[in-house]
């Protein structure tokens, strides 16, 4: 057994036995790996980065090796079909079951139905969870309800918490939510929330041929008016040179019945 391995067990054997998510650098204080000089994730990488460019062999930082012993667990478990894995929870690291595992973990701890969160409670931390540092009042005018005894539920839960008090007159409370909420919603921290925009419901989109339709019948429509205000114009320009035509024969037929007689009269005498 090589020392990569045995840091692997020796990670898996703490996390197993931890009740609550711990972090990396912890659990490489529990190892003992942590030296009396110990260094920041970021000056380790710094001073790989400088041994490597001068051409030199570093040691990996116990974070590091952490997180790699970690990634090779969950590795191993997936080859092999384990129902669980290494996450990370609340800041920290944490073995949990897969999902499709949750109706029987359920039915042995013996949840029941009336230890779920109603309504009012869920909505009410959904509110504290996006807003938080918040007032109580703040709490009320959006939910439009009072929130006393809702907020003193979710308090005994563990699911929020006084989280101090605001710089206004009376000095009100604030809350917030707790290291238990992040562990009971499965989250890394509150960055994991879904966005707004994860949450609005896709708007269905209406059929684009109706629309094609519509716009080409209102095309021919268009196209329509014009040909027929031009035929239109020519039918009265053809009509008004038919009139002026006429008018000139009836003026020729008038003039010449009156001359005709002038000139048989002159003939005559």
């Amino acid at each position: 057994m090589n020392d990569d391995q045995e840091l692997m067990l020796r990670v898996e054997a703490v996390l197993m036995t931890a009740d609550r998510p711990l972090g990396e650098r912890k659990v490489a204080s529990i190892l003992d790996l942590l030296g009396a000089d110990s260094v920041s994730d970021e000056a380790e990488v710094s001073t790989e980065e400088t041994s490597a460019t001068a051409g030199k062999t570093s040691g990996r930082g116990p974070v590091v090796e952490i997180r790699s012993a970690v990634a090779a667990l969950n590795e191993a478990y997936e080859k092999a079909g384990r129902s669980f894995r290494i996450e990370h929870v609340a800041g920290g690291l944490q073995v949990l079951t897969l999902p499709e595992f949750a109706g029987d973990i359920a039915r042995l701890k013996g949840v029941r139905q009336q230890s779920k969160l109603s309504q009012a409670a869920l909505e009410t931390l959904a509110i504290i969870a996006y807003r938080q540092p918040i007032l109580r009042a703040d709490l009320e005018s959006i939910r439009g309800v009072a929130c006393g005894e809702v907020l003193r539920g979710l308090m005994d839960r563990r699911l929020a918490r006084i989280a101090g008090r605001a710089e206004e007159v009376g000095r009100p409370m604030l809350y917030g939510t707790t290291r238990e909420f992040l562990e009971v919603f499965g989250l890394a921290n509150l960055d994991d929330l879904p966005q707004a925009k994860e949450l609005r419901p896709t708007p269905v989109a209406k059929p684009k041929p109706a629309k094609i339709a519509d716009t080409e019948s209102g095309d021919e429509d268009d196209h329509a008016t014009p040909a027929k205000g031009a035929d239109t114009m020519v039918n009265e320009a053809d009509e008004a040179d038919e009139v002026s035509e006429v008018s000139e024969v009836n003026e020729v037929m008038e003039t010449t019945p009156a001359n005709e007689p002038n000139e048989t009269n002159e003939t005559d005498g």
